[in-house]
């Protein structure tokens, strides 16, 4: 949904501000011998920054006459690089757009939508990484090659101590630099992308199906399976459960024929009494008395 909605914005933000740039310098120079005077001097430069092909005219005081003199550097490779990345990547975006929203089941069927969605997606966030780069880099050298300072070098009458020159306007880089900036949005942006789009493919998908375990886990299941094979020995087999349970069942039937068997013999014994007993200490004495017990003979 990110790419639909803030690739093309972003996109053309990029280009527009860097391919409709122009800039203006101007600088005055005065004369010692006043023989040219507060003459002022104005540099237009833009895209594609040939700032070797941009001229102007200065005076020489010394010969009252006029020189003709260039900038220096080529920075047109670069701007165009990132110029034509931005193009291109607004039209795949809104391409892509159209797709989305109007195509959507042609566009997941037999997943070679989104194969070719996630190629194309890897090698436009690449691009605009080094197009940004590059940009950024000879945003620099222009600003450079533009400096006030370092045209008034170039200017002969300006390399003389008795001559007065200064810059009274300077170009304004506030829109360059904020094509600097929506380049590097647009490769945060991309490179996003990528992910949304890999989600869709069925690489993606097959991962989800046979998720690979960890070596952790792969540890831990081997634990629980040690833990469990020996937990095994110390327990019964449950194959000889029946028969350990016949057999308590059988010693059980045993135990109470026993004692069936003891309770009819103590009901053949004759009857007691218990009474207290009786020690004797000497002859015919009686030291105490305890339980006495009577047997009556059957």
């Amino acid at each position: 949904m990110c790419m639909v909605i803030f690739a093309p914005i972003f996109a053309i933000c990029a280009f527009a501000t860097c391919g409709g740039y122009y800039g203006h310098l101007q600088v005055k120079v005065d004369c010692a011998d006043r023989s040219q005077s507060n003459t002022s001097i104005n540099i237009d430069f833009g895209y594609p920054f040939r700032l070797h092909e941009v001229h102007f005219k200065a005076p020489v005081c010394e010969a009252r006459r006029e020189e003709v003199i260039f900038l220096d550097g080529n920075f047109s490779s670069s701007a165009q690089f990132f110029l034509t990345v931005g193009v291109f990547a607004f039209l795949y975006s809104l391409l892509a757009t159209i797709v989305y929203v109007f195509y959507q089941k042609k566009y997941l069927r037999n997943n070679r939508g989104p194969l070719v969605d996630f190629v194309v997606s890897v090698i436009f966030s690449s691009m605009w990484l080094v197009s940004s780069c590059c940009w950024a880099k000879t945003l620099s050298d222009i600003k450079t090659a533009t400096n006030p300072t370092q045209v008034l070098l170039l200017i002969s009458a300006c390399r003389t101590q008795e001559n007065k020159c200064t810059a009274s306007q300077e170009p304004l880089w506030s829109r360059l630099n904020t094509s600097a900036l929506f380049g590097f949005v647009n490769v945060v942006l991309w490179t996003g992308n990528i992910w949304f789009v890999f989600k869709e493919t069925g690489w993606y998908k097959t991962g989800q199906r046979y998720p690979t375990r960890s070596a952790s886990g792969k540890r831990s299941s081997e634990m629980r399976h040690r833990l469990y094979s020996e937990s095994s020995f110390d327990q019964p087999v449950e194959g000889f459960a029946p028969q350990l349970s016949r057999q308590e069942s059988f010693n059980q039937q045993v135990s109470r024929q026993g004692s069936f068997n003891q309770a009819q013999v103590n009901l053949s014994l004759p009857h007691t009494y218990l009474g207290q007993p009786i020690i004797y200490e000497g002859e015919n004495k009686v030291a105490s008395q305890g339980p006495m017990i009577f047997i009556n003979e059957m």
